[in-house]
């Protein structure tokens, strides 16, 4: 998956609804495919780098955590192995961030190199315990 599958048309519709937080969903290689340690070593390079990247855009990283099991559904297709739950301001930080050089020449490698699959669902607010940004 590379930055050319970024649903560019489905964020902008979502542009003028404030902040979001993106839901992420890995599942890493056994090997980096550059054969610099496993796929969690890249993408613990992936995250290095791109956590400044979020901060300076006025984001911030709210939750990571293993995925241990499917609870409920299907269970094809659904084993996952982190998630990571990650505020932008606005939907155009976002875009920024992604569509950014820094993003595409330093980070999205180690991306690519750790995940063998990764996506992200772009989530609006409609409740929260929590007071976020």
């Amino acid at each position: 998956m590379g930055v050319d599958l970024l649903n560019i048309e489905g964020l902008k519709a979502l542009e003028h609804q404030g902040p979001v937080v993106m839901v992420n969903l890995m599942r890493f290689r056994d090997r980096s495919l550059d054969g610099d340690g496993s796929g969690w070593d890249a993408y613990l390079r992936y995250s290095a780098l791109t956590v400044p990247m979020i901060k300076a855009r006025g984001g911030t990283l709210l939750w990571t955590g293993d995925a241990k099991t499917v609870a409920l559904g299907a269970q094809d297709g659904q084993q996952w192995d982190y998630l990571a739950l990650v505020y932008y301001p606005s939907v155009a930080a976002f875009i920024d961030m992604m569509t950014s050089a820094d993003y595409e020449n330093l980070s999205d490698p180690h991306r690519r190199n750790g995940c063998a699959e990764h996506v992200i669902i772009a989530t609006a607010e409609a409740y929260s315990k929590f007071k976020i940004g």
